[in-house]
This record gives structure tokens, sequence and C-alpha cells, in this order.
């Protein structure tokens, strides 16, 4: 039989967008003979849904859409992802469910086992596990119907367990012969290959062929790559998905042969299209059709400002220069070159006077103190606040610029160049910024070499560098990554990178004084194994004692 993968971008709460995507994509796989139709994990309410799923009307909808889909679908059966009501000691209201579609009706339903907790997922909180799962015939095969997580428990492939089940060995012992597996399973540097390889590990072991089909798109700080696979009991692929956009793609499940739609292949080209995706999604889901972007001739404000006009278009992008006292002419000149190559909106809004204001205002108060970095940060927030009138003005969303090496530190101002809907490049390090330019450039060059060449700077005071506050971008970086992202102590970061053992417990701790911040900043978008954000929930008032 022919079966088909429906990969689909769909919005949390959107039922009825959703459902059409899904009736689409149905009816075009059955007009193609596929008898048999996947799509993602949740793909009727959309993922995660996080405590929607509290809201009984929300529960309500789910069935309701998933019965309509049915109706409509005849002629194909489908499998598609849903909310479904628990009956569980536990004390969670609801499952997340894979439903079977078929003649019209619900003919069959099963849920999901596995509930992660860790990193950005928390299933947890809203769900109920599932006490037993079976199998399903179809095509001649026992089919074992897996949700996403369900196939991320195998024994000979984790050197750490998570889980002390695993359903696809229970299904395939019970008799399976085929496993379906529908994820929403997001995207971050390496994921995919992770996930291939993981799934190898499966067919290798049990030879039994595998299917997956993953949701693609954004959904607030996580982007789906999408990135569907059908590997056989050998583990080659035999069909898969394109990344970073909606497909559909089929194959034959007798002889495992069927589509190879090409993938992005590269770290910077995956990553670029990533953040490109997540902020078109982000703007696209929230409502907003413009954005906004402070240009200061840096290499963070330009490749933001890329990545936007790649996302939205460049007519429906704004880039403001704001010069103050410190700013370059040379800055000012690298924005307005930026934005012309672009072919984006240029407002030039200088600030020395606003600021000059604010001086006079606090003279009297301030009077016998020194200049220091009260009088930078009052730069910083003079453009966020006229950033925040742009946006107020014309109903556009400001995008902040700071990178994740920034954040991390605490090298950025509150309510100043943290002001924004989006923080469109904060879990990109300043070195993969650089890379990430010069690969926007391969493609098209639109950034100034000046812009890529001159040393990294602030502009809030004489001949500032940002190398006066911090180490070396790759120094800070490799820090940053051991510290954050392996959570090692400093004296194994300084001692597997032979570095000052001062300086590294120097950027420990201002990355542990800066939490403050980083909780009131914008949500970004994850491209790696960890972000800044609610996939790493550190408290604010704590001591490193440890």
């Amino acid at each position: 039989m022919k079966i088909a993968l429906g990969q689909i971008n769909p919005t949390v709460g959107d039922f009825s967008g959703n459902a059409a995507k899904i009736i689409d994509y149905s009816l075009r796989a059955r007009a193609n003979g596929a008898g048999l139709i996947l799509f993602p994990e949740l793909s009727v309410c959309g993922y995660p849904p996080r405590d929607l799923v509290e809201r009984p009307s929300f529960v309500t909808r789910n069935r309701e859409t998933a019965e309509r889909i049915a109706l409509e679908t005849r002629g194909i059966a489908v499998i598609c992802g849903l909310v479904t009501p628990a009956n569980s000691e536990t004390g969670k209201s609801v499952m997340n469910s894979a439903a079977l579609l078929q003649d019209g009706k619900i003919a069959f339903l099963q849920s999901k086992m596995l509930l992660p907790t860790y990193d950005v997922f928390d299933e947890m909180r809203n769900f109920a596990p599932a006490r037993s799962q079976e199998l399903f015939p179809f095509c001649g095969n026992r089919m074992a119907l897996t949700i996403c997580e369900d196939a991320w428990n195998d024994k000979l492939f984790w050197p750490k367990r998570l889980y002390t089940v695993d359903p696809v060995e229970a299904l395939i012992r019970a008799g399976g012969n085929f496993v379906l597996n529908i994820s929403s399973s997001p995207f971050w540097i390496g994921k995919r290959e992770l996930r291939r390889d993981m799934l190898v590990s499966i067919v290798r072991q049990y030879k039994v062929p595998v299917a997956l089909v993953n949701q693609v798109g954004g959904n607030d700080s996580l982007v789906f790559d999408g990135s569907s696979i059908v590997l056989n009991p050998e583990g080659k692929t035999v069909a898969q998905g394109k990344s970073f956009e909606e497909d559909l793609i089929y194959f034959d499940s007798k002889t495992l042969t069927g589509d190879m739609h090409e993938q992005i292949a590269g770290e910077e080209a995956s990553v670029y299209a990533a953040l490109v995706l997540g902020t078109r999604d982000y703007m696209r889901k929230c409502g907003f059709q413009k954005a906004i972007i402070g240009l200061s001739g840096g290499i963070d404000s330009a490749l933001t400002a890329v990545i936007a006009a790649d996302a939205i278009g460049p007519e429906n992008v704004i880039g403001v220069g704001m010069p103050g006292p410190y700013s370059s002419k040379g800055s000012i000149d690298d924005a307005r070159a930026l934005a012309k190559n672009l072919g984006i909106r240029f407002e030039l809004l200088p600030i020395d006077g606003v600021f000059e204001a604010y001086r006079l205002t606090l003279r009297d108060v301030f009077a016998g103190c020194k200049e220091d970095v009260t009088e930078e940060n009052i730069q910083s927030r003079t453009r966020g606040t006229l950033l925040m009138a742009l946006s107020n003005k014309f109903g556009a969303i400001v995008l902040s610029t700071g990178n994740k090496s920034e954040l991390g530190v605490g090298y950025c101002t509150l309510y100043g160049d943290m002001v924004g809907g989006l923080a469109v490049i904060s879990d990109v390090p300043k070195t993969l910024v650089y890379r990430l330019s010069h690969y926007a450039n391969s493609r098209r060059a639109v950034i100034p070499a000046a812009t890529l060449e001159k040393p990294p700077s602030a502009e809030l005071r004489p001949n500032q560098k940002d190398t006066d506050f911090l180490p070396p971008y790759e120094t800070l970086d490799a820090v940053l990554e051991d510290y954050v992202e392996e959570m090692h102590s400093a004296e194994q970061i300084a001692a597997d990178h032979r570095f000052d053992i001062g300086l590294v417990r120097r950027i420990v701790g201002m990355v542990d004084r800066a939490e403050y911040k980083r909780q009131q900043a914008a949500p970004g978008i994850k491209i790696s194994p960890k972000a800044f954000g609610y996939g790493r929930r550190i408290p604010i008032a704590a001591k490193n004692e440890f």
C-alpha cells in the first residue's frame, strides 16, 4: 500500500486551520493513490499546547475536530495526534493521543506512554501516561503506533535510559512488524542526525521498518524541522521529507521505496533556515506583519535584519539607526548600506538631544558622581524607548538583536537593547553569528564588509570595545557552551581547555548574576541543545557554592 506522510505546520489552538490542512493533505494523498496518511503529534490542536489542555473546551474541540476530519476524509485512513480525556489516578485529566480515522469514525486510539520532562519538555505536568499500548492491523502488517518520545528509549542506543519501559520493544514483542511514529520533535544543532541515528538503531535491532512524520514550523521559542523519514530494516533511508518546510511524501509499505526530497545540509545553512522559519512563524502566528530593528552598524543587528527580510519580506522590515555621541560615522554608514542592500526602509533618529536631556534632568541628583555604566545604559534605554514608540505607532514588533554570548554574561541593558517581542539570535553565540553572517553573504552579499571586519563595540563611550569587558569571544563561547549546555564546573572547564581558572570563574559568576536579566528577556528561537528560556530553569536568588 502507498502510505503518505503529511508534514504540516499547525498552529496551537487553531482547530479550524489545522483541520483544513489535515483534510487537504489527506484528499491530495487519496487522489494520488495512498491508503493511509500520517500527521504529526498533536497535529489537531498544535504542539506544544502546554496548560491550554486544562481548559475543558480545548479538550472537547480536539475530539469534535477529529470526528469532523474523519467524516471529510473517507476513502483514506488518517492518523493524527490529539488531546483526549484520561481516566487516571495521576490527577491529570488528559492524554497525548494518536487517532486512526477510518470510514468516517475514530477506529483506533493510542496514547503516549513516555512523557518527557527534560529541557523544554514538561509533559508530565499536563498529561497522564498510557498504561499500555496495542497493535492495530493495516495493509497486511501489525502496526506499532508510537508517539514521539515513545521511540526514544532504546537500550542499545542510549548510554543512560530515562524510562523503565520501552514501548517500541513491547509492541514488537507483541508481534508488531512495522513501526509508525508521529512526532513533534524540535530542532537544534545536531538533532536531525541524532534522530536518524536513534531510528537506525531500532530498525537494525528489530529488523522492522520505521516511518516517522515530524511537525514543521515555529511555535513560540521552538522550531520544528520536519525532516520526516522512512527507514527499511537494514537502516537505509528510503523516503524523506524536506527540512524547514511543509511537505507531502509517499512510500510503498511492501517494496519500501519512496520519495527522497532534498534536505538542507550543513550547520550554518540549517541554523539560518531555522531562524528564518522561527521568525516568520512567530510573527505570523502572533498576528504581526511588520518588524522594527535597531541598526547599529554592528554584526548582530545586521544578521537579525537579514533574517527578518528573508522571513517576512524586505518591504515589511524597518531599520532604525540611532546614533549617539560616541557612534562612529562608519557605523552609521554601515547601517544605511545594509538597509539599502536589503531593500528595507531606513530611518535615522539621532539620540544626542534626548541623552543630553536625561543628563540635565539627573544633573543635580548625580552631583559629585563620576560617569560610569549609568550613562551608557541611558543611551541604550533611550534607543529602546524610541523603538517601542515606533512599535506602538506602526503596530510592528521590535526584534531585539542580542546574541547568546552577551545574554549569557549580562552584557546587555534591561529596557534598552533587550526591548522587543522576539530575540531572534538570543541562542546564537557570537562566533556563530559571524559564521551565519558569512553564510548569508555567500547567498547574496548584503552585510557590508566593514561590519564583518571591525572589532565589536557597543559604542557607548569613547573608543569602547567589547574586549574591554569581555574575553575574546572564542574563549567566552567555549566557556558558555560547557557551563550552560554541558553543566560543567569552572574547574572542569579550566582543565579541559587549559584556561585560567580565575577567568573561568569570572565568566561563570557573570552568567549566574545575569539570571535576573534573562528571565525578563523576550522569548528567543532555540537552536542549541540548551537555550536560555523555559528549557533552563535556574533560580534567580541563589549562590553558586557547588
